[in-house]
């Protein structure tokens, strides 16, 4: 019978690196089709295009700071299931990176030039929530999700009328970052202290407004 082979602390710290360049350099693949694959793409106008690719760009922020965190929270979650319902969640989470750099392409844009600070930031969030213990780090998943699904609302609100391919990106998005939420409620996540749900929105802010133009 064959052994199953330990990962030590260097092929765990050299997995991380390989999941972190693939996450902001490289071109990450998606599992599910397009959302949008069968809208038509209608012509946006300088000002609309400019304004869809900001937003997008923010929610591809989004989704690079989702693989980090996850990433650090399932390098020390103590439960095998916690781990589990992380990767699950996290291979849903590279389906939005890939889709929502799609629509960036489609919208003759990029991704933030600060995506590797974006990434180094979330997992080190992530690793201080799971060192705590999987209840905490369930709730930073909860939390997490909630403000996302929020901002998601908002920009379905705000994108061009036209801009339906957008839209059925983030519809779906947005559905899966509820049922997330929900899995990790289910799962045993803790209620975070009052202080931590604002100064998570308030770092999310400050993401936003430079991913929108940068």
């Amino acid at each position: 019978m064959t052994a199953t082979r330990q990962h030590s602390l260097i092929d765990q710290f050299l997995a991380q690196t390989q999941h972190a360049l693939e996450t902001t350099f490289g071109d990450p693949r998606a599992q599910r089709p397009y959302p949008a694959g069968a809208t038509p793409d209608i012509a946006l106008d300088q000002a609309e295009r400019r304004h869809a690719a900001g937003l997008m760009r923010i929610n591809h922020v989004g989704e690079v700071c989702a693989q980090a965190l996850y990433s650090g929270q399932a390098a020390v979650a103590r439960d095998p299931d916690t781990r589990a319902r992380l990767g699950e969640a996290a291979q849903e989470e590279t389906d939005h990176l890939a889709w929502c750099a799609r629509r960036l392409r489609e919208l003759d844009s990029r991704p933030s030039v600060f995506n590797p600070l974006w990434y180094g930031g979330s997992y080190a969030i992530g690793l201080l929530a799971g060192l705590r213990g999987d209840g905490w780090n369930l709730g930073f998943v909860v939390e997490t999700e909630r403000q996302v699904e929020a901002h998601l609302d908002q920009h379905l609100d705000i994108l061009p009328p036209a801009d339906l391919r957008s839209r059925d990106v983030l519809r779906v998005m947005k559905a899966d970052e509820a049922r997330h939420a929900d899995n990790a409620e289910h799962a045993g996540a803790r209620l975070l202290p009052s202080p931590i749900p604002g100064v998570m929105r308030l770092a999310s802010q400050v993401m936003k407004t430079v991913a929108y133009r940068l």
